[in-house]
């Protein structure tokens, strides 16, 4: 998580925009990667911004202008669409050949290692990748210089081990911060309220839950599989659902389905006079509007849907 999205981004983006520190022996003119300046970055951070309505809502957070929020707020998984998923297309042609290229040795890398499951053949194409990046990051940005020995950060040399470790570990995926941190925002919501102990609690729902896991480990059949088909959808063959009618808009019910609904919400102590207006929502729950708003669980409704309306 940390070299991927925040060590090299503070490494890189620096040189590109020319503010990385200089030494006394050192002229910053000479530095032919130093191209993200002035108009050139200024167009850069509009075109970042400018493509959050292209991307699609699985995205999560999309990157923001960099020129904004770069330096105080933007978020590690910013930095990786930003870096691994745009970077390299919105650079072609600004960046000089050289370093564009060693730049999408290192996207390309880090890409396959990002990944779930890695294949062999994947996992020697992205070692490989990040080995050539390292070896020509030194040649063309250190240059073998005194004065250059402080642009070969940690990170460059780690990532050469990313490939072995994932032959010994598993992808890194499943090990990186990112799994850490998931896995303690779940203990922390079991916990709620219970603040007197709250060590102690944690202790004892992350025990319940390794046994929890231990037991569905060694009785895999313990756990009923889900059914991944919405509720109310037809399976139509070919890996291709058709799924009910959905509407976001209130509407007037018909006379039959009023007294249907009005039926129901009498017989469990709601009380409503007038016919309801229904809005089906893709949450499959049902909101009855009349004076005031009632939540009802839409599983529980008996509503025929005609699919030829």
């Amino acid at each position: 998580m940390h070299i991927a999205a925040i060590n090299t981004s503070d490494l890189l983006i620096p040189l590109w925009r020319g503010t990385f520190r200089v030494e006394s022996t050192d002229d910053q003119l000479t530095w032919a990667w130093a191209v993200l300046t002035k108009a050139t970055w200024k167009a850069h951070r509009s075109l970042i911004a400018d493509a959050t309505p292209f991307l699609p809502g699985s995205f999560d957070r999309p990157p923001r202008n960099p020129a904004e929020k770069i330096n105080s707020s933007y978020k590690a998984w910013e930095w990786l669409l930003y870096l691994y998923g745009m970077a390299p297309a919105t650079l072609y042609g600004v960046l000089p050949e050289l370093y564009w290229t060693n730049f999408c040795r290192l996207a390309r890398g880090l890409r396959v290692m990002q990944h779930y499951h890695i294949s062999h053949s994947d996992l020697l194409d992205g070692h490989c990748h990040l080995l050539d990046f390292a070896d020509e990051f030194e040649e063309i940005y250190y240059q073998r210089r005194m004065d250059h020995l402080h642009f070969i950060r940690p990170w460059v040399h780690s990532i050469t081990h990313i490939g072995p470790e994932t032959v010994n570990k598993g992808p890194p995926i499943y090990s990186s911060q990112w799994t850490m941190e998931c896995t303690i925002g779940n203990l922390a919501q079991e916990i709620r309220l219970h603040n007197s102990s709250v060590y102690a609690n944690l202790s004892q729902r992350a025990a319940r839950r390794c046994q929890v896991n231990a037991i569905k480990a060694i009785i895999p059949t313990i756990e009923p599989s889900d059914n991944a088909s919405p509720k109310g959808s037809l399976d139509i063959g070919q890996g291709y659902l058709l799924l009910r009618r959905r509407e976001i808009t209130a509407h007037a019910v018909r006379p039959c389905e009023a007294q249907v609904i009005l039926r129901y919400l009498s017989d469990n102590d709601v009380h409503v006079t007038s016919a309801p207006l229904i809005t089906r929502h893709p949450i499959q729950r049902a909101m009855i509007n009349s004076f005031t708003n009632l939540y009802i669980n839409y599983n529980l409704l008996s509503i025929q849907t005609d699919w030829t309306d």
